[in-house]
């Protein structure tokens, strides 16, 4: 298959200095991008910055704002047979980004964002027979917030995880998640590595394209 693989955080500037992001390290995207190229898919991995050593056998795009990524997913679209939104986008960003640093003294309290594109929401007319594969990361409500992801943006499969857990989220190896698909089954999975979490993903992904064949 030709696969799809967003990661990481993105950083939205403020200034040439400062920037919005968040505690995405990249870890789950580049353990599916891994396991993907291991199992012979020619993969497209798109990630924000992050300080890991990419897979290889793995075409790497690397961006660094929500406006970047949506254009790399946007321009791959028509190659992909998968596309796996794992990376954690910024929600918003700027409304004005100064050309010079903003000085302390100059700044005011309050800070003007405006939304970033939902990147799958975006791309979800494009989806055809595709599969479309997203991540919820939450801090409550779990199962609930992850059922209206899977609604809203219409993906096949969302993968869900609660942050707050130890052990599990951000910058961890290891993850717990829930599976949240489309034909509204719900499937638990206990704590285990971020790469056997990729392949348990990938292992549904390969059952789904073979069924479509």
């Amino acid at each position: 298959m030709n696969i799809i693989v967003t990661a990481g955080p993105t950083r939205e500037p403020l200034d040439p200095i400062r920037f919005i992001s968040n505690r995405s390290t990249g870890k789950m995207g580049y353990a599916l991008a891994d396991v993907c190229a291991r199992r012979n898919h020619k993969v497209l991995l798109i990630s924000g910055p992050v300080s890991i050593v990419p897979p290889r056998n793995v075409r790497l795009v690397m961006v660094e704002t929500a406006d970047e990524m949506f254009n790399a997913v946007r321009k791959s679209i028509p190659w992909c047979d998968v596309l796996v939104m794992a990376a954690a986008v910024s929600d918003f960003k700027a409304k004005y980004i100064h050309p010079g640093k903003m000085k302390k003294r100059d700044m005011r309290d309050i800070l003007h964002l405006k939304r970033n594109v939902d990147i799958l929401k975006a791309v979800r007319p494009r989806k055809g027979k595709r599969i479309y594969v997203g991540f919820a990361a939450e801090t409550s409500n779990i199962i609930q917030e992850a059922q209206k992801k899977l609604k809203e943006k219409g993906v096949d499969l969302i993968v869900a995880n609660d942050v707050t857990m130890k052990n599990s989220g951000f910058g961890t190896d290891t993850n717990r998640v829930v599976f949240l698909f489309a034909n509204g089954c719900i499937k638990k999975l206990p704590l285990m590595r971020k790469t056997q979490v990729a392949g348990k993903i990938i292992d549904w992904i390969e059952d789904q394209h073979g069924n479509d064949k």
